[in-house]
């Protein structure tokens, strides 16, 4: 490089103390000096920084000719006042690498004087480091690290931003909440590290069905909330639909076809929620109402949704202390062996009796429990209260008869849940052939390699298995034969119209040859008319349960019920 410039001088390299100039050689830092605008020496590694040799700087150029930056406004900034030309403490600005690259640098340049003329001694640090370093803690405050999408604070910094344009403007913009539909149960099947890679997979996904001024993020865990910056009702619902579709086709994770579907809820602006906290919270409930309607769907947030969430939380709240102090109660069921018309077992079902409400029933609270991790001790409530009421009934002379509890699916993959059993097993000293547990199709058939551990394990202790709701999930015959269950339960639904529907009649007939040809029994429940009851028998179905002999019952009306066994004369 040379820009008819003269050397300026003699290099001063020759004039420095030896122990000096072996330290700036060896220097991992650029170092100069300079005078008149010229390079008077400068080390290696200098020349390394921006790809030179040595000879080409000294006496060729300076350090403005290797700064990107305006050199007037640069020698400006450099002087400060000192007059020296790169007199300035500290500068930072970006340089011009030999190949046309950039990088950051900060300059450190302190006076001194040459053949009694004023020069510069400078450093040059290179700042890519530091910089990649602090756009990388910038994207780790932003983004998320799994999915690299706009993490919680950043989503909260464009809605402060929109909504004060929204304000300005009287510019509407939708807010979406998304959650994938049982996202927990491939965490808990296929493990954390596939379940990672559905979220990322999602994630991509979804942002190929977004607009470039949208914002996609993710606020942890399998939730998702987009905003839409202008758009309006219509708008929103035309996403919502692309977002469904977007996750119709399944996807491949480590060998895995996954099927995920989201549910969505959906506010506006400024209808929905004039702030943030609002319209987060108005989309949450929406969402939660698009899951009650069956998943797989988008809801618009309505004011008498708050009402059904405020009732919601009203009962988680209440729900907990019912469990503690004892309003909750069982009532029971009897099981009817349809070939001899006795009750050979009842089924416990839980009441609430709320101090205010009354008689809660369970599709009132059941989901609730479900939703916010109180199934766990309900269901442990319900199975040891179940084991005491049936061994107490043994001590007051009852002949011995099965007690059938139903154990819902987060109940049955809890870890501790073989141990719960043994333990309510013993505290009440029930003969384990006396309890059957109740597991649906679907529970088993989620994660059927290890739940087949959990129920040889109930096996092996003699408690009795039954596959609740049968026929409504996807059982495959290699499954179910591995299964250690004694019974399939056919689904109500199948029942209900079973003297009308001729489907439904061939649905349980073949649930119960295939229970004969397994050596299973096979129990129809929700039998209300005797019409259904007799085509049942003729099906040769083993036993049956519903309104058509009894509603369930509190403890002290069964055993009542149980001594007289009204329905032995019926034929």
């Amino acid at each position: 490089m040379n820009n008819g410039r003269s050397k300026g001088g003699k290099a001063v390299a020759s004039t420095m103390d030896p122990a000096a100039l072996a330290a700036a050689e060896a220097a991992k830092v650029g170092l100069y000096i300079q005078q008149d605008g010229l390079f008077r020496y400068v080390n290696p590694f200098l020349a390394r920084q921006f790809g030179y040799d040595v000879d080409e700087l000294i006496g060729q150029c300076g350090p403005l000719d290797l700064l990107l930056a305006d050199a007037e406004s640069f020698r400006l900034k450099a002087r400060g006042g000192a007059g020296a030309e790169i007199g300035a403490p500290v500068c930072e600005t970006v340089a011009r690498h030999r190949d046309g690259s950039t990088f950051p640098v900060r300059i450190v340049g302190a006076p001194l004087t040459i053949d009694g003329q004023p020069a510069t001694a400078g450093t040059v640090f290179d700042l890519s480091a530091q910089r990649a370093a602090e756009s990388r803690i910038r994207e780790l405050a932003d983004f998320d690290a799994l999915t690299g999408l706009p993490n919680r604070r950043l989503l909260l910094d464009r809605l402060l931003q929109l909504i004060a344009g929204a304000e300005r403007e009287e510019a509407p913009f939708a807010l979406l909440c998304l959650d994938l539909d049982n996202f927990k149960r491939i965490n808990e099947s296929l493990g954390h590290s596939v379940g990672d890679e559905l979220l990322c997979a999602v994630a991509r996904r979804l942002g190929s069905a977004t607009r470039r001024i949208d914002t996609l993020a993710r606020l942890g865990g399998d939730e998702f909330i987009l905003v839409m910056p202008g758009a309006n009702a219509a708008g929103a619902a035309d996403l919502a639909r692309r977002l469904l579709d977007a996750c119709n086709t399944p996807f491949t994770i480590a060998g895995h076809d996954l099927t995920v579907t989201p549910s969505l809820g959906v506010t506006t602006y400024p209808q929905d929620g004039k702030d943030i906290e609002t319209l987060l919270r108005n989309a949450d409930v929406a969402m939660y109402k698009a899951k009650e309607q069956g998943r797989n769907t988008f809801q618009f947030y309505t004011v008498e949704m708050n009402t059904a969430t405020f009732e919601r939380l009203m009962l988680e709240s209440s729900l907990r202390r019912a469990i503690r102090n004892g309003e909750l109660t069982l009532h029971y069921q009897p099981l009817i062996d349809l070939g001899s018309g006795r009750i050979i077992g009842v089924e416990a079902l839980v009441r609430w009796h709320h101090p205010d409400l009354g008689l809660v029933m369970p599709d009132r609270f059941i989901h609730v429990a479900e939703e916010t991790g109180l199934i766990n001790p309900l269901g442990d409530w319900v199975l040891g209260e179940a084991c005491r009421q049936a061994q107490a009934w043994i001590d007051n002379g009852l002949p011995p008869l099965v007690m059938a509890v139903n154990v819902a699916p987060e109940q049955f993959r809890q870890a501790g849940f073989v141990a719960a059993v043994a333990g309510a097993l013993a505290g009440s000293g029930l003969d384990p052939t006396l309890l059957e547990l109740e597991v649906t199709e679907r529970t088993v058939m989620t994660g059927a390699e290890i739940n087949i551990g959990t129920l040889a394990a109930l096996h092996r202790m003699g408690v009795k298995l039954s596959l609740d709701d049968f026929g409504t999930g996807y059982s495959s015959l290699a499954y179910l034969k591995r299964f250690p269950v004694g019974k399939l339960k056919i689904d109500r639904s199948f029942v209900r119209d079973l003297e009308l529907d001729p489907d439904d009649q061939a649905i349980a007939s073949t649930i119960v040859n295939m229970g004969r040809s397994l050596r299973l029994a096979v129990l129809a429940e929700g039998v209300e008319t005797r019409e259904q009851l007799a085509l049942l028998r003729a099906m040769d179905c083993t036993m049956a349960q519903g309104y058509f002999f009894s509603r369930p019952l509190p403890g002290e009306e069964i055993i009542e019920l149980l001594h007289r066994q009204p329905f032995l004369s019926k034929e």
